[in-house]
């Protein structure tokens, strides 16, 4: 039981011991890698408690503070590479290599992004003097933001939605899927070195029917951005629509990703290979389908099989 991880959930800087817990398993092994906390809606009123308490001082700040902060919390993320990837393999099951070439340093990347486009985003300004209008965008933030993320790009997701949230002001509570929420939480500790201020992110981890559907229910969630399945997203938006919340979905659909070969080049298969089974497939953009001219189906089958083993 000794290596067994137990994560707490992430409440106002601080780690908090959890009542209930369910196993979390690696893939490779079968064996148990996690006890993730089984939150409730104590837990996420908890969580929402603290980021409303944060937002006036964090949305107040200027965009200079808040970018470097998050290029802070981006150089400590890099600085232990490594670490998140291994982490990120054996909770979630993908190769160390994907791991570590590409999910982790896309974090990375995510991050920084959005601590460098908060310096460069002003208002926009049309001006119709001849009409007597005067036209502008200004962006402000919404408040507090849900965030919801799956188990396929846990950490590279949970960035995504951190960085541009953080970025423009918003206090964030964060549910990682409960399949994979080893990197989230270790994410946490960095949160808290880069010195971001406490309640600005908070994370609940637990099953979506009951800590997901909590935050989403919470009339002080101002935002929800979700990635997951289209039945998920539509009861989402079926709540947030009563509730007049803004909110972003990302729905997985792979019916759509349609590869069409009408010549055989190596380039082009190692891309179809890669595209079909980088992941293991668990990607929204994988290949699902592919139409082959029927002069080059046998040809493309021996090299794509070949190819695959």
């Amino acid at each position: 039981m000794s290596d067994i991880i137990v994560i707490k959930n992430f409440i106002n800087g601080e780690f908090v011991e959890s009542r209930k817990f369910l196993d979390s398993f690696n893939p490779a092994t079968g064996e148990v890698l996690a006890r993730v906390p089984d939150s409730d809606a104590l837990d996420v009123e908890q969580a929402v408690r603290a980021a409303k308490n944060a937002f006036p001082e964090w949305s107040n700040k200027e965009p200079a503070v808040r970018s470097k902060l998050l290029h802070r919390l981006a150089d400590l993320l890099e600085s232990r590479l490594l670490e998140f990837a291994t982490a990120e393999s054996r909770d979630q099951g993908k190769p160390l290599w994907l791991a570590h070439k590409i999910e982790i340093p896309r974090a990375v990347l995510n991050i920084r992004h959005f601590a460098n486009t908060i310096l460069c985003d002003k208002e926009i300004c049309i001006n119709q003097p001849e009409d007597g209008i005067l036209n502008y965008t200004s962006r402000s933030p919404c408040g507090v933001a849900g965030t919801i993320v799956p188990w396929n790009l846990p950490l590279y997701l949970l960035t995504f939605k951190l960085g541009p949230a953080l970025a423009y002001g918003n206090t964030v509570v964060a549910k990682p899927s409960e399949f994979t929420s080893v990197t989230a939480w270790m994410l946490c500790s960095l949160i808290k070195e880069a010195g971001i201020p406490d309640g600005v992110v908070n994370m609940v981890f637990g099953y979506g029917p009951r800590a997901g559907e909590a935050l989403i229910r919470h009339p002080d969630i101002a935002l929800i951005t979700f990635t997951g399945s289209d039945r998920a997203g539509l009861h989402i938006a079926e709540v947030a629509g009563s509730m007049a919340k803004k909110v972003s979905l990302e729905l997985f659909n792979l019916t759509n990703s349609e590869f069409f070969l009408g010549e055989l080049k190596k380039f082009l298969l190692i891309s179809l290979y890669r595209g079909s089974f980088i992941n293991q497939g668990q990607i929204c953009l994988s290949t699902s389908r592919i139409y082959v001219e029927r002069k080059l189906f046998s040809t493309f089958a021996e090299r794509f099989v070949a190819e695959a083993k």
